[in-house]
């Protein structure tokens, strides 16, 4: 519920709090006294488009706040979604500074503009009259009928199998379109496939095969270094394992004149055990390394194939060949088994549209449950309203397609003469028809949407007398449930309120300001009044004022 709207620096309004309460507010005013301004004001509160231009000093930031007492409307979950602070009376601020920039807030913590819009949409519904145009748009009839059957969830169920539905769809036609290329390129890829199995690639070969190929062309200079390496550990008298071994007879002799030095016999044999170890290395690459030039060619002939693949098909290595191998197969595969994939791809499809039409149907059912509900709330408060012979039908027929809400498709129809065919609203309802049967709707909706405040900003537009007085007393009922706030130039409607409000301007030095009170119960009879006989108030007025407001 609004309990409070403070707007400082917007448009015409200087400064202005007011305090709002339960049950129904009306709010009057002359024409271009600035009711409009206060709901633009508000506007911004939920999320609307800040404008440089609202600045009534243009030095100076426009604020506009607003309390809302939300304890009983289960809306935590929303402040957790966006982490921010939750509070039963929750503030709300925006601001628009003189460089137009702007910034919200909730509870003192900044937001952004998507958090305003999906908290706002839970707050307040404000009615304007150009909201009557919705009638003419299908999916406001649909999201009516869903609100009422309360569908939230068969709509979130039936949206998720169509996902997955379209989702498989998708799959068939970019596998059908897909295939298609794939087919024309089919010789190219089997060729290019061929040539990479044929050469029977392994992991990591080329790097092994340069390593050989370097080993080959060097063979025969390796194994010259290798003897002569040999020869000089063990290949004569001078050799340095002989040598080794003589040295450590002669340093034995004298070990114990060398107190400095007590191991120079065990360094000098780890240093012989080594050198006989590198001989036996050396001795065995020795045997084990040919001289082969056809080897040689080999690896030279098959490293020239590698790194031709490797150009032609613009890779690094072997293994990106392999991975490209590996890829040419399964895409060669996917054609030649296309038909089978095909085939278990649409049996998918089919078994996902019977589980789609199933929670389609039970969708259409929930909603074809309350037909005759908002048929008959809305015929018959059109009745109240002066409209005895209104027809008011929820047309339906189920769609032969499947769309993202569901198969059935609705349409309010209407009649508002004896033996009329209802007809689309849009095409044949006046606008004061339009406004009886929004707010016929809107009375619904307020049973079963839970909404805290309702605000209808001339609603009441295209009627008097009578059936003015009967709008009043719908939007009193509709207080019972919620919170409702009226702007009208009616009498009849402004006499239901609890509260009443008056927005009137004055004109300063160098500007004119608009001010909005709350009128004492003396005020009220006399605003009433004027509404009924214009400026100059007769007694008549002032006793009819008091009749309409039961004083």
């Amino acid at each position: 519920m609004l309990q409070n709207l403070n707007i400082s620096n917007y448009a015409l309004i200087e400064r202005s709090n007011i305090e709002f309460d339960e049950g129904m507010s009306v709010i009057t005013g002359e024409t271009g006294a600035g009711k409009s301004i206060m709901l633009g004001a508000l506007g911004l509160l939920l999320g609307g488009r800040a404008d440089v231009q609202v600045l009534q000093n243009k030095e100076q930031k426009c604020i506009v706040e607003a309390t809302f007492d939300i304890e009983k409307y289960g809306l935590e979950s929303i402040f957790t979604e966006e982490d921010v602070d939750y509070d039963d009376q929750t503030i709300i601020r925006r601001e628009i500074l003189p460089n137009g920039k702007s910034r919200a807030f909730v509870n003192d913590q900044p937001v952004n503009i998507s958090f305003l819009k999906q908290l706002g949409v839970k707050l307040i519904d404000i009615h304007s009259q150009h909201q009557n145009l919705l009638l003419s748009d299908d999916s406001f009839h649909l999201n009516i009928v869903d609100t009422v059957s309360e569908s939230e969830k068969e709509v979130a169920d039936y949206r998720a199998v169509y996902k997955e539905y379209t989702t498989l769809l998708a799959k068939e036609k970019n596998m059908v379109e897909d295939n298609e290329k794939m087919q024309r390129d089919l010789d190219y890829l089997q060729f290019q496939l061929n040539e990479l199995t044929e050469l029977k690639l392994a992991v990591d070969e080329d790097i092994e095969l340069e390593k050989e190929q370097e080993r080959l062309a060097n063979a025969e200079d390796i194994k010259t270094q290798l003897s002569e390496s040999i020869n000089l550990l063990e290949g004569s008298d001078t050799s340095v394992i002989p040598a080794l071994k003589q040295l450590n007879n002669c340093i034995g002799k004298i070990d114990k004149f060398l107190p400095q030095d007590t191991t120079a016999c065990q360094r000098i044999e780890s240093a012989r055990i080594d050198m006989e170890d590198l001989l036996r290395t050396f001795t065995s690459s020795y045997e084990g390394l040919d001289v082969d030039p056809q080897r040689l060619e080999y690896v030279e002939s098959r490293l020239n194939s590698i790194y031709a693949l490797e150009k032609k098909h613009k890779v690094e290595s072997v293994n990106d060949l392999i991975e490209l191998r590996e890829d040419l197969a399964k895409k060669v595969g996917l054609i030649t088994n296309f038909d089978e994939e095909l085939e278990t791809l649409r049996k998918d499809i089919e078994e996902k549209k019977q589980e789609l039409q199933q929670v389609a149907d039970t969708l259409s059912n929930k909603r074809q449950s309350v037909f005759t509900k908002i048929q008959q709330h809305v015929e018959t408060h059109l009745h109240d309203m002066g409209m005895k012979n209104a027809a008011f039908v929820v047309g339906h027929n189920r769609s032969e397609t499947f769309l993202n809400t569901g198969n059935d498709e609705i349409r309010f129809l209407f009649a508002a003469n004896l033996g009329g065919t209802p007809t689309d609203i849009s095409k044949v309802a006046s606008g004061g028809e339009m406004s009886r049967v929004m707010l016929s709707i809107k009375s619904l909706l307020s049973k079963s949407k839970h909404l805290p405040t309702i605000i209808f900003d001339e609603i009441d537009t295209g009627v008097s007398g009578d059936v003015a007085d009967k709008m009043g007393c719908i939007m009193n009922q509709m207080s019972e449930n919620m919170q409702v706030i009226a702007i009208t130039h009616l009498p009849q409607v402004a006499a239901k309120g609890g509260r009443h409000y008056q927005v009137y301007k004055e004109d300063t030095a160098d500007a004119t300001i608009s001010h909005i009170r709350m009128l004492t119960e003396e005020e009220r009879i006399t605003e009433i009044a004027k509404m009924l006989s214009g400026s100059h108030v007769s007694e008549a007025a002032i006793q009819n004022a008091k009749e309409l407001i039961g004083a």
